[in-house]
């Protein structure tokens, strides 16, 4: 074994436990908002029925720059045409609600070294797994379970592209946020983060309506009366009642604050002292 080869283990087997040592592990909580985007909100996102989540989460530091992360989160949506500026969505009257519940894997890439400047901004974006089930409330304010009611006549043979829609599906979150460090052991943060779906359900709206006879034939009144809530005559089949162009969104606004463990002490520079300080030098 030649001199070169020699240096470069005893660099691997003396730095790379105190490169591992220098990885802090994060656990902590998160705390905000949540919002929905869809067939029911004329806006991007409808800010005029925010709701909250809350979640847990837990990080690995694996640089300076990087951070994996996994976390489980519940929140609530919600959506109503009632707040829709036109005419013609108003007269839908539909709304909804849904709980939330997501687990995802996610990565962090930090601007800063947080331990050198106290602060870093960062993007992150990962995937996820999400169950919903859209309800809403009949006029003496008890809930009423969408999904069961085939609203816009899934499982009918007349509409074979309209099957019943999963109640599970997969996110992609992604956004921004911006972190500080407390102290040496307490980060605290503040992010958007922004969740593409593959569904367009969320709200129980996807397509054009279905015929009223068969609604009525096949699912009987509380279906039909569920289809369409506004006040005018029952529209004709295939009238758009949301649009299947765009799947739904969610998004999560809030707080976060993590306890910090593992990379030893030091309140800036860990990471740097651990590499100067105990890695040889030849």
């Amino acid at each position: 074994m030649n001199v070169i080869s020699k240096k470069v283990l005893v660099t691997l087997f003396v730095c790379l436990p105190f490169a591992v040592f220098g990885q802090y592990w994060q656990v902590g909580g998160a705390l905000g908002i949540s919002n929905y985007s869809g067939d029911l909100s004329q806006s991007r996102v409808d800010m005029g029925y925010t709701r909250y989540h809350i979640g847990l989460f837990a990080k690995r530091d694996l640089t300076p720059h990087v951070t994996l992360g996994a976390g489980l989160t519940y929140a609530r949506i919600a959506g109503a045409d009632s707040t829709n500026r036109r005419a013609d969505l108003k007269d839908r009257n539909l709304s909804f609600r849904s709980p939330i519940m997501e687990f995802h894997v996610r990565l962090e890439l930090n601007l800063f070294d947080i331990d050198d400047k106290g602060w870093t901004p960062y993007v992150f974006g990962g995937v996820g797994v999400f169950s919903f089930y859209p309800t809403t409330r009949d006029s003496s304010g008890d809930i009423v379970k969408l999904r069961g009611l085939n609203t816009e006549g899934q499982g009918l043979s007349q509409y074979p592209d309209r099957k019943q829609y999963n109640l599970t599906s997969i996110s992609i979150p992604f956004g921004a946020g911006i972190k500080f460090l407390i102290r040496d052991d307490l980060v605290a943060g503040f992010e958007i983060g922004l969740r593409k779906t593959f569904t367009d359900y969320l709200d129980d709206v996807s397509k054009g309506y279905a015929d009223y006879n068969t609604l009525l034939a096949a699912y009987g009144p509380n279906t039909v009366r569920y289809a369409y809530r506004g006040s005018g005559a029952y529209p004709t089949e295939g009238f758009p009642r949301g649009s299947q162009k765009y799947d739904d969104w969610y998004v999560f606004t809030g707080f976060t604050l993590a306890y910090r463990f593992g990379g030893g002490s030091g309140p800036y520079n860990h990471w740097k002292k651990q590499k100067v300080s105990n890695c040889p030098k030849f």
